[in-house]
């Protein structure tokens, strides 16, 4: 499978994982799963197949590793970024003393006076490195990368869950414990 067709692919899935699993007719669980059978077969009556390998190469080989299929390989989720009502089963988690957050410029007064909120998402993403923060904040444009004091956060108990991937949840970060990157 080419690297179109792998994009093309995930951001199908997100969609329906993440955002609107009705749109293309599956209901996903409390925790978000889906059977992948389901799922194939929702895409097929939609004029979009994906076959079971493409599925599992898109599993594997997505570079933000947005998708998790169970153990038995017999359902899927998105492990994060939902806007539609899931319950992860994230247990909490000691943060690294800091984390980080891909943005742009625009919006960088804003984040820094009022602190980053979930908006339509259930937490706020923060990276666990200055790498993977400026990817994403590179989706949008010039990136801008904020530090977060976790360490701080966590002390003052702010509570925090990792996804499988490996972004870092929380619900929000007030302003005290933003600071812009150098």
């Amino acid at each position: 499978m080419d690297e179109k067709r792998i994009v093309k692919v995930s951001k199908y899935l997100s969609r329906a994982l993440r955002h609107q699993p009705e749109r293309i007719g599956i209901t996903l669980d409390s925790a978000g799963w889906v059977p992948v059978d389901e799922l194939l077969a929702a895409c097929a009556a939609r004029n979009f197949r994906i076959t079971r390998a493409e599925l599992d190469l898109v599993v594997e080989q997505n570079d933000k590793k947005r998708f998790a299929l169970s153990e038995d390989g017999t359902r899927i989720r998105a492990n994060q970024g939902h806007t539609v009502a899931v319950e992860l089963g994230l247990p909490a988690a000691v943060p690294p003393d800091e984390l980080f957050h891909g943005t742009v410029g625009r919006v960088v007064d804003a984040i820094l006076s009022e602190g980053l909120r979930a908006m339509d998402r259930h937490d706020v993403h923060l990276s666990p490195d200055l790498d993977t923060a400026l990817r994403v904040g590179a989706r949008r444009g010039r990136p801008v990368v904020l530090v977060v004091d976790a360490a701080r956060m966590h002390r003052d108990g702010h509570v925090f869950r990792v996804s499988d991937n490996g972004v870092w949840l929380v619900s929000a970060v007030p302003p005290k414990y933003l600071r812009r990157h150098a």
